[in-house]
């Protein structure tokens, strides 16, 4: 495994911290944050990027150490928010998220689906309080159905709805990816279904409930995978670097190292067997045309190879994308932030920490012309912002105190 010292170079210098002042498109959108875990503090990240006023709902006590095991971890997913302490199974914590719930445009949680019935938080419990509200969740199952009370984690999920089985090579059993692909995936289809849903109530008045699932999500990003089943009967199974329907598409040795080739219409062939001074392919009954080379595909595979050993990468990525053809380097993480578009786009924020110091983040994947984004506020090392929030929905500073003594905050 790859390691980087805390001194190694980072393009810090790609863009300047956001303006706190500065208005974004989402300034003025108020966000009850009940997430934990990764997808929906992945959804919440979403919008509090990009300026809406999010308050995440801590239990009293808790807190993260920044230089703890999920330190950068949970500095990345929880930036740009305020945090708040406040016991939503005591009466008198419940009636202040009631107050905060008044005043929020939108509620955001990943809870498993009975917890938030029993804490009388649930839409059906918030939307009386405020029928303009829309209220998003995250399960691991759905909100009902014969698993809705499981537990589900990205590793669960990825086995259960068919990733695992289709990653990997061939006869090596099921594999996971190497990031949380179904947390990732639906905190980000649950940010864009509140903003249908805030569309929505600009016309209508009215709130609504939006929901996702991990295991939905998950289906979902099988994409063309669950299309071949579907539709034409086939399961996918594990095809490894291989692209499951195209050749050539893959993996292939270069005389330093490997990389991407993805050459696979026609057009692109045809070129491909040009800059390689291998035009005789195009004559070869095995490889002439695209279902012949799919059925000799191990064979089309080696014949590239040998030609693809006798120059380094940087020549055949060079000679490649000039000629059209989609190809590219297999990078280190360490090495994608120092690759020149990479930086180009500014893909690692720059952050002044209080314990940390100089460091970094990653910035936000949307761009909207004329506007940028960034880190406003890091997330703090316990719930910083209780007496302030609590202040502007009316309660007074006696009141504070005495919620503090009770334990409530």
């Amino acid at each position: 495994m790859r390691t980087i010292a805390r001194t190694a170079r980072l393009p810090w210098s790609a863009t300047l911290p956001a303006d706190p002042a500065v208005r974004l498109p989402l300034t003025g959108l108020r966000v009850l944050d009940l997430t934990l875990a990764r997808a929906g503090p992945t959804c919440v990240r979403h919008l509090a990027d990009w300026g809406a006023d999010v308050i995440a709902v801590n239990p009293p006590g808790d807190g993260r150490d920044v230089i703890g095991r999920d330190g950068s971890d949970f500095q990345n997913l929880h930036r740009n928010k305020r945090f708040i302490s406040l016991d939503l199974k005591t009466p008198s914590g419940h009636a202040a998220f009631l107050r905060l719930v008044e005043r929020a445009d939108v509620v955001v949680e990943n809870m498993r689906a009975p917890v938030k019935h029993r804490l009388k938080i649930a839409w059906d419990d918030l939307k009386a309080v405020n029928p303009r509200l829309v209220y998003g969740s995250i399960s691991g199952f759905g909100q009902d159905g014969p698993y809705a009370a499981r537990p589900g984690v990205d590793q669960i999920v990825q086995g259960s709805g068919g990733l695992m089985s289709i990653t990997g090579e061939p006869g090596r059993g099921p594999m996971r990816t190497g990031v949380a692909v179904s947390d990732m995936t639906a905190g980000t289809l649950l940010a864009m279904a509140i903003m249908m849903a805030l569309f929505d109530r600009q016309r209508t008045g009215e709130g609504r409930y939006v929901h996702t699932s991990l295991l939905e999500s998950q289906i979902f990003l099988l994409d063309f995978q669950a299309a071949r089943w579907l539709m034409s009967g086939e399961v996918a199974g594990q095809m490894g670097n291989e692209h499951p329907t195209f050749t050539p598409m893959g993996v292939y040795p270069a005389s330093d190292g490997p990389f991407n080739i993805a050459a696979s219409t026609p057009a692109q062939f045809a070129r491909f067997c040009e800059v390689a001074g291998c035009l005789d392919w195009l004559r070869d009954e095995r490889f002439r045309i695209v279902r012949r080379r799919i059925e000799n595909r191990a064979a089309l595979n080696e014949a590239i190879s040998e030609e693809t050993r006798k120059r380094p990468v940087a020549w055949w990525v060079e000679q490649l994308n000039e000629a059209g053809i989609p190809c590219g380097p297999i990078l280190g993480i360490d090495e994608v932030f120092d690759d020149r578009q990479v930086r180009h786009l500014a893909m690692a924020t720059p952050v002044q920490h209080p314990r940390l110091g100089q460091t970094a983040m990653v910035a936000s994947p949307i761009n909207f012309e004329g506007l940028q984004t960034g880190v406003r506020q890091v997330a703090p090392l316990t719930p910083a912002d209780t007496d302030d929030v609590l202040t502007e929905v009316g309660y007074s500073r006696e009141e504070i105190q005495l919620m503090r003594a009770e334990g409530v905050i």
